[in-house]
């Protein structure tokens, strides 16, 4: 793992000196179209907009796009964390995904977690030339965790659900994306700590602002889910997005995963620095 996370780190010192824009989705920790922890209404990948008579390969299939993470959390358990994903679009509407997560907690062997997501897109930003209508789309993540190997769980796999809304709002003196949305599941940890047998419904969202044209900063929420023996912490980060080109993306965050000493009986994971490098073709 942490051969993965210095060549990652390699290849951002790497790309410093090149120069331009790309944009959001990326691909988020479970691969999805998003930001870090969540989804966003948009989907992933790149579709063509050249007008064109007939049939078209592009009219069926974005051009796909990869994303890298590496979190590292020191308090209290010093945690490890890399995650790959992969996502694209067919038709405009649907997104498929897939995102690799591996995690070294100290003390414990290592978790691979698998994350096989789809999207649709019910409606589109700004439909019949309606500027306040936000995108809006459904979604779903099967996740299996090789969580055999801890005692704090009731299955190894479980379905989330989500809904989602996005609109970017450009009336304002710099365009502002605003993202919220739902989430049903039975994750501990996001399911690295495998699935609980109830299911609990919390609330997510993103704002980011984009102040010059190659860069984003934002803010992002993620409740954690409360079962019955069991409570995770709320999630957020603080974050900046780098458009290198309109190829390459590079993100850095400082993100909270709740306190580690609560006695609220919540599990916290401490707080660390997060980088990412994502690639759109």
């Amino acid at each position: 793992m942490k051969k993965i996370s210095s060549v990652v780190l390699a290849i951002i010192v790497l790309l410093f000196s090149v120069t331009a824009f790309a944009g959001a989705p990326f691909n988020n920790l479970e691969g999805v179209g998003g930001i870090a922890l969540n989804p966003l209404a948009y989907t992933a990948g790149t579709n063509n907009t050249d007008k064109h008579e007939g049939f078209s390969v592009a009219d069926v299939f974005s051009q796909p796009q990869i994303g890298a993470w590496y979190v590292s959390l020191s308090q209290p358990y010093k945690i490890g964390w890399t995650s790959l994903g992969v996502a694209e679009t067919l038709f405009k509407r649907v997104e498929v995904s897939y995102g690799y997560q591996a995690i070294d907690i100290q003390g414990l062997k290592n978790i691979e977690k698998h994350n096989f997501g789809g999207k649709l897109l019910l409606l589109e930003e700004n439909f019949k030339e309606l500027n306040f209508l936000p995108a809006i789309s459904v979604g779903a993540i099967f996740k299996n965790t090789s969580v055999d190997k801890l005692a704090a769980s009731d299955d190894s796999s479980s379905w989330d659900y989500y809904l989602v809304a996005t609109k970017l709002i450009t009336q304002l003196p710099v365009p502002v994306l605003l993202s919220a949305g739902v989430l049903s599941t039975q994750g501990k940890v996001t399911g690295i700590l495998g699935y609980d047998k109830d299911r609990e419904t919390t609330f997510f969202g993103n704002i980011d602002i984009i102040p010059i044209k190659q860069i984003a900063v934002g803010f992002e929420y993620k409740q954690g889910a409360r079962f019955d023996d069991y409570k995770d912490a709320d999630y957020w980060n603080v974050h900046a997005a780098w458009f290198v080109n309109q190829n390459v993306t590079i993100i850095a965050a400082y993100a909270n995963a709740g306190d580690s000493k609560a006695t609220d009986g919540k599990l916290g994971l401490g707080d660390g620095l997060v980088v990412s490098l994502q690639y759109a073709f």
